[in-house]
């Protein structure tokens, strides 16, 4: 930033006072700086902010100061997080803030519903223990493309998602399947916790659920925090994706999507897994088993 001042006055002669009230910065800081500050402890803040600014623009601008900093410590360098956030904040940067989005969310129309094995209780011990489904739309200016996915909350991996035309059953049941392949084709008494959309009530879904010996479990009808798990991560696809990108194509929004899934899976650090993805963690879990 000083470097830039410096430069207004050079090639445009614009003084280092004005240049300083635009940027919001003390002319008696510009002027340490110019005059020579070159303290270690200077230089080391100078490299700092300009690796926090990569990193965050390498995130492109949807990282908050604890994903950065868990980033700077793989890197190796000591800093805290309140340091991060003061640096970030002091050079204007700061993630997005996120937008509610409408739920696709269709009551069934028959009496029959799955009991609550969940009761509220979100967090897993182990994977393959509770997952939680839903869907959401994607728009594109050929129209919606729905999304129906399914969570292992014991490592937060999206382990099944299908992308479609139709909100039903058959999208439902194809993340399902998808979810129950990538686990090695069997999960007997896996909890599978969802709302009470049409889609989870229809008898293809049931009927894949008894096939695969996993127990259907539901929340009250109309309740967002009874399914809070799996919400959650669709604000996040919400936040990250579809709010700043628009797609004029179903085929488009389906790459965006599942190269989105993929990164968060593989690269998306988490605070309830020791800042690891949900793969690596998964990896963790592997070798202990081995051990």
């Amino acid at each position: 930033m000083a470097t830039f001042i410096a430069v207004q006055r050079a090639d445009h002669g614009i003084t280092h006072a004005v240049s300083c009230r635009a940027l919001g910065v003390s002319e008696g800081w510009f002027y340490k700086w110019k005059d020579g500050d070159r303290s270690p402890r200077r230089a080391r803040r100078e490299r700092l902010k300009a690796e926090i600014a990569r990193l965050f623009a390498g995130h492109k601008g949807k990282r908050g100061s604890p994903m950065i900093t868990a980033d700077l410590h793989d890197l190796g360098w000591r800093v805290s997080k309140n340091t991060v956030a003061a640096l970030m904040a002091e050079m204007g940067l700061a993630a997005r803030p996120k937008k509610k989005r409408g739920g696709t969310t269709r009551p069934g129309k028959g009496r029959w519903q799955a009991p609550d094995l969940v009761q509220r209780d979100f967090p897993a011990e182990k994977i393959n223990q509770k997952w939680y489904g839903d869907g959401t739309g994607i728009d594109t200016d050929e129209g919606v493309l729905y999304l129906d996915s399914v969570l292992d909350m014991g490592s937060r991996r999206v382990l099944g998602f299908v992308l479609g035309e139709h909100h039903d059953a058959q999208l439902a049941y194809g993340a399902l399947a998808m979810a129950v392949a990538v686990r090695g084709g069997a999960v007997p008494g896996v909890i599978m916790h969802t709302d009470q959309g049409s889609e989870y009530t229809a008898r293809l879904f049931r009927q894949a659920c008894t096939r695969l010996a996993v127990s259907q479990s539901m929340g009250r009808p109309g309740s967002a925090l009874d399914n809070a798990v799996i919400e959650s991560w669709h604000s996040t696809l919400e936040f990250e994706l579809r709010s700043l990108r628009t797609f004029a194509t179903r085929t488009g929004a389906r790459a965006a999507v599942a190269a989105w899934i993929e990164d968060y899976n593989h690269t998306r650090r988490h605070s309830a897994l020791g800042r690891l993805s949900p793969v690596d963690y998964e990896l963790t879990l592997a070798g202990k088993d081995a051990a």
